[in-house]
């Protein structure tokens, strides 16, 4: 279990250290100048990236929710207990529900807000907590992609018992989540970063859900604690 929780920190560390560096390199308006000017973004209402990536993947999602749900009824497979699918089914919409909550809050405006894209917002970075750009905001983070992302709540109920599955399940979260951020930056719907947080939120309330429900991967973390303060 420790093995799992140190695994689960260093790649929270890493993932918020890559995401940081993205920032600080200014790459956000370089990729949405790759989709977008003065003339708004091309692929803004196509049928691939609206239709199938944006309504299709809000779809997909209620469907696994819903097989989630079936599940925690009457499983689909034995290894881990009702209490224990019901533990991450409720963490899987806890993550859902968490993004749009702060995404509600934000005062950053969508690439297609800007009046370098058309619209009437300056470009403020969404750490620049407080300042105004001039939009509606309530863009960042992409709640689009935490439609996916969510579901790293499976990889962790089923790493134990069933890892290849489990890392199944990790490695196609991952890839429609980079889908479902793709299409949203070529729609100008989000700055490339904000599904890069969508999914290092997801994966670090999940490692937490998972000390949590595993209390004893955290123990030899605060015994350690207790001991440097000691000394």
């Amino acid at each position: 279990m420790r093995r799992f929780a140190s695994r689960d920190l260093a790649l929270a560390l890493f993932g918020l250290l890559a995401i940081a560096s993205w920032e600080l390199a200014g790459w956000d308006l370089a990729v949405t100048r790759a989709f977008g000017g003065a003339h708004g973004f091309l692929l803004r209402d196509a049928w691939l990236t609206r239709t199938v990536a944006h309504d299709g993947g809000r779809l997909l999602a209620a469907i696994v929710l819903v097989l989630m749900l079936v599940d925690l009824i009457r499983p689909f497979a034995g290894g881990r207990s009702r209490a224990a699918r019901a533990y991450w089914l409720s963490a899987t919409v806890g993550v859902m529900l968490l993004v749009p909550a702060i995404k509600r809050t934000s005062g950053t405006s969508c690439p297609w807000d800007l009046a370098e894209f058309g619209g009437s917002a300056a470009y403020v970075p969404h750490w620049l907590i407080g300042v105004a750009d001039g939009g509606p905001g309530h863009c960042f983070p992409s709640g689009h992609a935490v439609s996916a992302f969510a579901f790293f709540g499976l990889y962790f109920l089923w790493r134990h018992e069933r890892p290849r599955y489990a890392t199944i399940v990790a490695m196609a979260v991952t890839v429609l989540g980079v889908v479902y951020g793709l299409a949203q930056t070529a729609r100008g719907a989000h700055f490339a970063s904000h599904p890069m947080w969508s999914a290092w939120i997801a994966w670090t309330l999940c490692a937490v859900a998972a000390a949590i429900e595993s209390p004893g991967a955290i123990r030899p973390f605060a015994a350690a604690a207790l001991a440097r303060r000691a000394n």
